[in-house]
């Protein structure tokens, strides 16, 4: 790498976060498709549209809001095929009219909020009775010797590491207090369920290309020897098999 990558800023991160991150669980899409009974969702923070698409695949009307201009640009170009609309707006301001969506989701990005204001907008933007869902999709590694290896490597590279995003399931905390903290939305329902990617090599570098916290503290002088580090443990392997756990938690406007 040869510039910084500031916390918080995907500006450089989009093409490898389109093309290499993960797909969500397709078993828990199909399981909160079933609790909201939602036609209109609003998916806020929508990143470069992986869940967006997967959203518009099932047939809703998908509005998809991201802040980050470059993001953006790279999710229209990686949901052409698809019926979505892109707004540039963030949780806390959408740009969306009042009560005009069944279901607002975040999908990996509500932990980069604040949280009041953002629970407000969805409020103001939801339908009575609509839903809000926040959702993760961290590694679960555990009991995964190459996995476990290579998170390993890169704590024995940073010591001091602080991962803003889930980064694995264990780091990915209940979120029910903040979702009903206030007093807007109730109702909360957890689920969870696990999921396997394979990977090519490329792409499998390039998702740890697209993480913002790792890269942004570790600068661009560590953050190479840290893929270096990866690809020299993933070397003797035709594809590299990700666990995934996808984690929802979802609440209802009051």
């Amino acid at each position: 790498m040869n510039s910084t990558i500031k916390q918080g800023d995907f500006t450089k991160l989009a093409s490898d976060y389109s093309s290499c991150r993960p797909d969500y669980s397709q078993s828990v899409l199909q399981t909160l498709l079933t609790h909201t009974r939602a036609t209109t969702v609003a998916d806020v923070g929508a990143g470069t549209g992986i869940w967006s698409r997967m959203l518009s695949q099932a047939g809703l009307n998908t509005t998809a809001v991201e802040p980050c201009d470059n993001m953006r640009a790279e999710g229209i170009r990686f949901t052409a095929d698809y019926d979505i609309d892109w707004y540039n707006g963030r949780a806390e301001a959408t740009n969306l009219p009042d009560a005009s969506v069944d279901w607002v989701t975040m999908a990996s990005s509500f932990h980069w909020t604040d949280t009041p204001i953002a629970l407000a907008e969805f409020h103001r933007i939801l339908k009575p009775g609509g839903h809000l869902t926040v959702l993760w999709n961290p590694r679960n590694i555990d009991g995964n010797e190459l996995h476990e290896d290579i998170e390993q490597g890169i704590h024995d590279l940073l010591p001091n590491l602080k991962r803003v995003s889930s980064g694995r399931a264990r780091n990915s905390r209940d979120w029910t207090d903040d979702l009903q903290s206030t007093g807007q939305f109730t109702d909360c329902i957890f689920m969870e369920a696990r999921h396997e990617i394979a990977m090519s090599h490329e792409r499998y570098l390039g998702a740890w290309r697209s993480v913002n916290d790792i890269q942004a503290q570790a600068g661009p002088e560590l953050f190479p020897q840290l893929l270096d580090s990866i690809r020299e443990k993933i070397s003797h392997l035709e594809q590299v098999v990700v666990p995934y756990k996808t984690r929802a938690w979802t609440v209802t406007r009051k």
